[in-house]
């Protein structure tokens, strides 16, 4: 990977990486005026997932989660021939970190609960995964823009909830 990434012939130097998911590597970048992320998409193979169009697919999750309101960054630009997107750099410490070192918060339940009021009567479910939430300002965002056909078994009191509760589990632990 070089140090410089472009969008739309619009040049980003990378900070580091911020982490791989199912459909590519998240890059902190700065055009030397803000921060960014910059997702570059990935064609390796998901055991347990299968993908279509992964670009298409996460402009149409974003138009689908911005409709409902979830918090989540705003999509900056789209780069189809490079398969790359910029969205908006939420700052902060994912709620995954936060938890391991001991920062559990009530509204952050709340909150990705009030989202649920949301996702689940249109049909949808999220990635509950404590990795994909950035406490910011008062406000719980959903950093990635995957959904996905709701199903009991993957909503948050059944799937999600588990993961946020491990890691207070691991925490606890190592103590």
């Amino acid at each position: 990977m070089s140090d410089v990434l472009s969008v739309n012939d619009t040049e980003y130097t990378v900070i580091r990486l911020l982490g791989k998911g199912k459909g590519g590597y998240s890059y902190l970048v700065t055009d030397g005026v803000g921060r960014y992320v910059l997702k570059q998409v990935h064609h390796e193979p998901c055991e347990y997932y299968t993908f279509g169009d992964k670009l298409l697919t996460e402009l149409r999750d974003y138009e689908t989660l911005q409709k409902l309101g979830i918090s989540m960054p705003r999509l900056l630009a789209v780069d189809y021939r490079q398969e790359r997107i910029l969205k908006e750099y939420i700052p902060g410490v994912t709620v995954a970190d936060r938890l391991k070192r001991g920062e559990a918060e009530t509204k952050w339940l709340e909150q990705v609960r009030a989202m649920c009021r949301r996702l689940y009567p249109a049909g949808l479910n999220i990635d509950y995964y404590p990795t994909n939430f950035v406490p910011y300002d008062g406000t719980l965002y959903y950093i990635d823009y995957e959904c996905n056909p709701y199903m009991e078994q993957w909503d948050f009191e059944h799937w999600g909830i588990q993961y946020w509760a491990a890691q207070v589990w691991e925490r606890t632990e190592k103590s």
